[in-house]
């Protein structure tokens, strides 16, 4: 067992061999012949392992409890062999047999429950587990009790609940990882299952990658091929390439082990990512016929459903809309888990379209996102919010494309709402202080500060612990709905609202005021990538202090390229706009655009907003204006010279430059004032947008230091590089330092999302402050600081996000 347990299943063998031999006892020979079988089903054809199992359970002495642990093992490889009917049933008879036998009866009850899993059927799973950690609590096997915790996790995962999930899991990697090699690959799996969910891609598809590669080492094939199946199906909505060469690779070794219903399995998610890249060769609707034939005796309900959705696909694109829509049937009811209810709704819409009824195929992306939106809005964490929105990037994309088709301004501004930034329309819940996210992002601080000790491996530890920490923050479940055109309208009074939606081929504008609404076509996708790519670097080197003749040069070229931005997306609107202030809701392409500076926006209050709904939700809630706080980082010229500036313009304001900016100081000024200025060195990170940060005293103050704050301030300046940047994560979910502020609870965050310069930074936000003591809005007094960009001007690309 120890050697099996480590994955030498050669030196095992020889093991049982020479137990056999030297033993009559039945109840021993039971045990041999139960891991003999199960290591045969791991490096032989599982039908070995089976007749070594039926030749011991034909011997007469075999009774009561001795039986039960052989008919478990029978069961359990008849779940390797993808027979869940039949595996349920051995599963049964041997834990009749098993109620006197603590340890035995949590061995079956552990097994039975990842068939329930295999099934689609969590909730049973989660009662076998939560029963099996009960038995071996009983018996005193702490690693085996955590093998149950851990199942226990993999089943909340699959019923949606990432937290509780990832809680199970963490508590049990601590008694798990030094077990074996072996063990870890499995609980590395599982949690690069989770990781995948909530839309990790790259992290998730290397631990998969890396737990296949460690079953292979050890020739365990069958866990190998399972392991590159997972990797397929959990990759399948982020990149149907990987998944379909993963796929592709179980089913070759899944033949070679004669592993039928496996191989059959592997076969369906082949076809889903051939279907997926758009395949609409007649073999596909065949393959995945015969393969939902295949799977339908077998308990795989949701399986054999995916494999008829694929097909239905296929028969659509082929103009055979009949015969897919005799196939559809009722739509999937919510016991149905959320991935297939999700591609139900949008294989009913591109039914439909193909039929001629985007009305219809609307209210199924409706349907599907709304499902989508209630499971996001379980969880309380940003990261977690944006990241899982990859689930309904094809629902979003389609229903934007058939918003921007059907010339209807109504629908275009429904779709812009619903389909982007959905953690906008989320009702936030402030994360409850942890003590533990705050210690390690403390040791994290000291680390990456200047001088600090480096330690990758710690850092990635660090790294790691808290994001999922903070993963753990339940949310409110409350999403509100879109705001429709005709409640919005009423409600602006004196500005414009700008909605720009970045289809797939082109980019169009709907401009709302109290008295009209107007659309825009704006022109090709293709023209406006190039008119942004290069921006940010471009706007970078003409903050820098560069020779005069140099600085001219580069200043006159961005007016230029300003310009061009402005000739496509802001002219076309200015004759709707009038002479009104805007509030722009942009697509996730144009998130680094500097919109002050554009000819048209220059001079005029401009509110970049996640969304209308948010914008509307809050606008009418007075700013608190009453109190400032201040903070300079090192090495960043004239920021003391500006905060202290700035700060004059306040009654009693709070200052902190020097060594004592440090972080637990700015968390503490946080908390306690209205209105905060930083001026520091700012850095985006594009690999964890939460961890960008703005460098003080002691290091980085991080965007998940923002989360531990007790209450945080209605206006707040970030006089940094960078920090205005966002990344964007699946179509139009954004993330970085000004959601975080404003996912918190900031009412208006100005920012930049490029290189400002600190002598142009000086002036304008000074000017900003003067403005905000006597009351002015935010994006008022920021419109009348920035100067437009011209050869003898350098740019301040700040915006006033909210």
């Amino acid at each position: 067992m120890v050697a099996v347990n480590a994955g030498r299943l050669g030196q095992a063998q020889r093991l049982l061999a020479t137990a056999r031999e030297r033993t009559m006892d039945p109840a021993l020979l039971a045990r041999i012949d139960a891991t003999a079988a199960y290591v045969a089903a791991d490096t032989q054809d599982p039908d070995v392992a089976l007749r070594l199992l039926d030749r011991a359970l034909n011997e007469e002495q075999l009774r009561g409890q001795h039986r039960g642990v052989l008919l478990c093992q029978r069961a359990l490889i008849l779940r390797r062999t993808g027979n869940a009917i039949s595996a349920l049933d051995a599963f049964g008879q041997a834990i009749e047999l098993l109620a006197e036998a603590p340890l035995d009866l949590a061995k079956a009850q552990l097994n039975r429950g990842t068939v329930h899993l295999d099934r689609g059927d969590p909730q049973s799973a989660a009662s076998d587990f939560e029963s099996a950690a009960a038995n071996y609590n009983l018996t005193g096997d702490a690693i085996a009790r955590a093998k149950a915790e851990h199942n226990l996790g993999y089943a909340r995962f699959l019923a949606g609940d990432l937290v509780g999930a990832l809680r199970a899991m963490e508590q049990a990697h601590v008694v798990l990882e030094p077990v074996s090699p072996v063990v870890k690959a499995t609980c590395e799996q599982d949690r690069a299952e989770v990781l995948l969910a909530a839309g990790l891609v790259s992290e998730g598809v290397r631990l998969l990658h890396r737990a296949a590669a460690d079953y292979g080492r050890r020739r365990m094939r069958q866990r190998q091929a399972e392991a590159e199946l997972a990797l397929a199906i959990n990759v399948q909505p982020f990149d149907a390439r990987v998944a379909l060469t993963a796929a592709r690779s179980a089913r070759r070794r899944f033949r070679a082990l004669s592993s039928d219903v496996w191989r059959a399995r592997a076969e369906a998610q082949v076809v889903a990512a051939e279907v997926s890249l758009g395949g609409t060769a007649p073999r596909l609707v065949a393959t995945a016929d015969a393969v939902a034939e295949e799977l339908s005796g077998l308990g795989l309900p949701w399986r054999v459903r995916s494999a008829e959705l694929d097909a239905i696909r296929v028969l659509a694109r082929r103009a055979d809309l009949d015969g897919a829509a005799v196939r559809l049937g009722a739509p999937m009811g919510t016991a149905a888990p959320l991935a297939l209810r999700i591609d139900d709704c949008d294989v009913r819409a591109e039914v439909d379209v193909a039929r001629g009824r985007p009305t219809r195929a609307l209210e199924h992306l409706r349907t599907g996102l709304t499902a989508l939106h209630s499971w996001q809005s379980s969880f309380g964490s940003l990261d977690l919010q944006t990241g899982v929105a990859g689930h309904g990037v094809r629902l979003a994309a389609r229903g934007l494309a058939l918003a921007v088709e059907s010339r209807r301004p109504e629908v275009l501004f429904e779709w812009s709402e619903r389909a982007r930034m959905l953690a906008s329309r989320v009702q936030p819940v402030r994360a409850p202080e942890d003590e533990q996210i705050v210690a390690d992002l403390t040791e994290l601080r000291g680390m990456v500060a200047e001088g600090g000790q480096r330690d990758p491996a710690r850092e990635a530890e660090l790294r790691q612990r808290v994001r999922e920490r903070a993963w753990q923050h339940r949310g409110s479940g409350e999403v509100a709905d879109p705001v429709t055109l005709d409640a919005l309208r009423p409600a602006l009074d004196g500005e414009a609202l700008v909605a720009y939606v970045v289809a797939a081929d082109r980019v169009v504008a709907l401009v709302a005021t109290s008295d009209d609404v107007t659309r825009l076509d704006l022109g090709g996708r293709a023209q406006v990538d190039a008119l942004l790519g290069g921006l940010l670097p471009d706007l970078d080197m003409a903050a820098a202090e560069l020779p005069e003749a140099m600085a001219g040069f580069v200043r006159a070229e961005l007016a230029g390229r300003l310009a061009g931005i402005a000739a496509t997306l802001v002219e076309p609107l200015l004759a709707a706009v009038g002479e009104r202030a805007v509030v722009l809701t942009p697509s996730g392409v144009l998130a680094g655009v500097p919109w002050t500076l554009l000819p048209g926006f220059t001079g005029r209050p401009v509110t970049v907003a996640q969304s209308a709904t948010s914008w509307l939700a809050r606008r009418t809630t007075p700013l608190r204006s009453a109190t400032a706080g201040l903070v300079a980082g090192p090495r960043v010229a004239r920021a003391e010279d500006e905060v202290t500036a700035a700060a004059k313009e306040w009654d009693g304001a709070r200052l902190l430059t020097g060594e004592v900016a440090t972080a637990g100081a700015v968390s503490e000024l946080a908390s306690t004032v209205d209105v905060l200025h930083v001026a520091a060195h700012g850095r985006h990170s594009s690999e964890n947008a939460m961890f960008s940060g703005l460098q003080l005293a002691d290091g980085p103050w991080f965007g998940y230091d923002i989360d531990q704050l007790r209450q945080v301030p209605d206006v707040v300046l970030l006089s940094a590089c960078e920090v205005g940047r966002s990344t964007v994560r699946w179509g139009d979910e954004l993330i970085g330092m000004t959601t975080a502020w404003l996912h918190a609870g900031a009412r208006r965050v100005i920012a930049s999302a490029a290189a400002v310069n600190d002598r142009a930074a000086y002036d304008v936000l000074v000017t900003v402050h003067q403005q905000l003591v006597a009351g002015v809005d935010p994006a008022v007094a920021l419109a009348a600081a920035v100067p437009a960009v011209s050869a003898d001007t350098a740019p301040v690309p700040l915006v006033c996000f909210g």
